[in-house]
């Protein structure tokens, strides 16, 4: 992100287009940070990811949209198909996550307004998990012996992405006066699993400010569910964390209340260098053309982005959009699914409203 924050040099987001709904809601967001919005000048550089363009191209696409993100620091992703069959183009979730080295996968749960809650969560948690290599990055293969069918995998770990997600959570758990809690089954896997258990407690050694209670995934997920409310940051295989932030999204009421980023860190001081922001969610085919997604997650995945430009009108502009957002939620203007009336379109057009109040204020308030 070499170019980001310099004077006279406007941000460039990368735009992967998606497939159905997915695409819907990216239209959303893409409302949203229109200039005459938001009074940033942005630019964006459109990939289309569809599955037909992904099949048309042979991949080639996805490798542009990555190579394009690693060029300005920041993609915003619609949701896209994965076809089942094999050999065919497969995840391009996969794909760019490898293509941009992204290692950090966030999640942050966070309560919305008028919705009940599951084990009484209230403050935020979020879900630190590994983005490549473990179990989706594993070899698989099935053998027969003695009348019986044997399935193998082999799956590893490096001690660098370790690192990278052990030292991410340490800071963002500084960042959220959280605590660092849960952690790896090292007790059953202390060679595998064990790794990451040492880089966590290396990074809690490095951050003895932060609060550190280590413990197995299964007492993880036990204890979650009987929560006293305060925050938490979760470090995960990426195996556990996919399980472990789809529950914790569930937990506060909708998996369509949350951005989802894919961080790739600078090798030398573990500082973000690419960010990837998306909605947690698919590209539900049922709702397609019907008008009535909730596009929460799609607005916030365009406000995240703006923090991580680190100006100060830019971080003012991702507050005025995550205001606007749950001050919506909370006056009952929201999407059918958290009990509102309003159409997809009709949420932006509410919360456009909003935030231009908002920045309008702002600016008279100096």
């Amino acid at each position: 992100m070499s170019e980001i924050g310099k004077a006279g040099v406007h941000p460039t987001f990368v735009i992967l287009h998606g497939d159905q709904t997915g695409e819907e809601l990216l239209q959303q967001s893409l409302r949203i940070l229109d200039p005459s919005v938001i009074h940033l000048n942005l630019v964006f550089e459109h990939f289309d990811l569809s599955l037909e363009n992904r099949r048309k191209t042979q991949n080639k696409v996805v490798f542009e949209a990555a190579e394009a993100m690693r060029r300005t620091g920041y993609g915003l992703k619609a949701a896209t198909i994965t076809p089942e069959g094999k050999g065919d183009v497969g995840s391009p979730n996969a794909l760019l996550r490898e293509a941009i080295d992204g290692e950090v996968i966030l999640r942050i749960g966070r309560r919305l307004p008028r919705i009940s809650t599951i084990a009484g969560v209230h403050a935020p948690i979020a879900i630190v998990r590994m983005a490549v290599d473990d179990a989706y990055g594993a070899v698989e293969w099935r053998e027969t012996k003695e009348g019986d069918e044997y399935a193998y995998r082999t799956s590893f770990i490096t001690r660098c992405t370790c690192r990278a997600v052990a030292e991410y959570s340490f800071r963002l758990a500084r960042q959220m006066n959280a605590c660092v809690f849960g952690g790896p089954k090292y007790t059953v896997s202390p060679v595998y699993e064990g790794m990451f258990k040492e880089e966590l407690d290396s990074a809690a050694q490095r951050y003895p400010e932060v609060d550190y209670r280590p413990q197995l995934i299964d007492t993880t997920f036990a204890l979650l569910l009987r929560t006293g409310g305060e925050a938490m940051v979760i470090p995960a295989l990426n195996r556990d964390g996919d399980l472990l932030s789809d529950m914790i999204l569930q937990m506060f009421g909708s998996i369509a209340g949350s951005e989802s980023l894919v961080l790739s860190l600078d090798e030398n001081n573990l500082e973000v260098d690419v960010v990837m922001a998306e909605a947690p969610h698919g590209t539900a085919p049922a709702l397609e053309g019907k008008n009535l997604a909730n596009p929460i997650a799609m607005i916030l995945a365009g406000s995240a982005l703006l923090r991580y430009i680190k100006t100060p009108k830019a971080e003012q502009i991702s507050r005025a959009i995550h205001e606007s957002v749950y001050e919506a939620v909370q006056s009952g203007k929201a999407t059918v699914d958290l009990g509102g009336q309003m159409t997809t379109t009709e949420f932006t057009d509410e919360v456009i409203r909003r935030i231009s109040d908002k920045l309008e204020a702002w600016e008279h308030l100096g």
